[in-house]
């Protein structure tokens, strides 16, 4: 399976689908399921905002509790969308879509960055300890 790794807090928070897109700077054409994993990193300063920690608390997570270095969820990939237009407060996909309120706040919707659109996102069960990698990677979930 295709696995994302991905900085805390932001997985969980997509995970828990506060957020409809993950962005990134680079476009895949890779459609079909995708696994997500959290990084052994933690960003801290996005996680001191009070706007994340109310987030992450919304749904019984603290930065402590946050965990890293695991598979998380799966879902499928759906779309990778082009960022078109950008407002300090909202942005444009190609598509027409207009990302605003948490989803505009949790992403980078920078003209020509991508946004990844997913469906039927799962959280496991149980998380899978695996070593992430840059770019998307391969995984044996079986």
């Amino acid at each position: 399976m295709k696995v994302l790794s991905m900085i805390q807090p932001w997985a969980t928070l997509f995970v828990l689908r506060e957020s409809k897109f993950e962005t990134r700077t680079w476009r895949t054409n890779y459609r079909g399921p995708l696994a997500i994993h959290t990084s052994k990193k933690i960003d801290k300063a996005v996680c001191a905002h009070k706007a994340i920690q109310h987030l992450l608390k919304k749904h019984g997570y603290s930065v402590e509790s946050l965990p890293t270095g695991v598979i998380i969820a799966t879902c499928e990939l759906e779309n990778c969308l082009r960022v078109t237009e950008y407002n300090e407060t909202w942005a444009v996909l190609e598509d027409g879509q207009i990302v605003s309120d948490n989803d505009f706040f949790l992403g980078d919707y920078r003209v020509g960055c991508y946004a990844w659109q997913v469906k039927g996102m799962t959280m496991l069960n149980e998380c899978i300890p695996a070593k992430g990698k840059l770019g998307l990677w391969e995984y044996d979930l079986n």
